[in-house]
């Protein structure tokens, strides 16, 4: 399975992610093909990874962080995310992992 799906009709998208928390710098990068590694500064404590991962993606989206949700893997670094969105072009992820 590749690292997103998005349903146009629910208008759900669904990413595949291995998350990094205490990064240096934040950012998106490719984990393989079915992986989207996304590093956060945040410290895997008390839920401030997952709510720093869940704003990172939701800024990149522009959408609401309340639109965006881990549904899987809350204490692990292998996550499924959710966000609810009316349409989306991967390029806005994957463009975000050469920065």
């Amino acid at each position: 399975m590749p690292w997103y799906r998005y349903d146009a009709a629910q208008e759900l998208l669904t990413l595949q992610v291995q998350a990094q928390p205490g990064a240096k710098k934040p950012g998106f990068e490719p984990y393989g093909t079915d992986l989207l590694k996304v590093r956060v500064a945040a410290p895997a404590v008390d839920g401030r990874a997952n709510e720093a991962l869940c704003e990172l993606i939701a800024a990149r989206l522009r959408v609401a962080p309340s639109r965006v949700a881990v549904t899987r893997g809350r204490s692990a670094r292998r996550k499924t995310v959710t966000v609810r969105l009316a349409s989306f072009d991967p390029a806005v992820l994957c463009d975000a992992a050469s920065n």
